[in-house]
């Protein structure tokens, strides 16, 4: 299973967090981004119970991550 991970970060703190994430096991890629979104991810994982502990319990805890939006690639 691959999705997209749109991220928002707290002011001044995208860099860091993007390569929080780029540390992660799972995540093929984080790039810090223009545009609505400070970060987007691209993660691989073996099921939705894997995406979502990614998710909840690491990049979510990741510190200056506001908000996530993950959008599942189905092709």
């Amino acid at each position: 299973m691959q999705a997209y991970i749109l991220i928002t970060a707290e002011a001044g703190r995208a860099k860091e967090a993007a390569a929080a994430i780029n540390g992660l096991e799972n995540v093929k890629s984080a790039h810090t981004t223009v545009g609505p979104y400070d970060i987007i991810a691209f993660v691989e994982v073996s099921d939705a119970d894997a995406l979502t502990n990614l998710i909840l319990d690491k990049i979510q805890k990741i510190d200056g991550i506001s908000r996530t939006l993950t959008c599942i690639a189905v092709s």
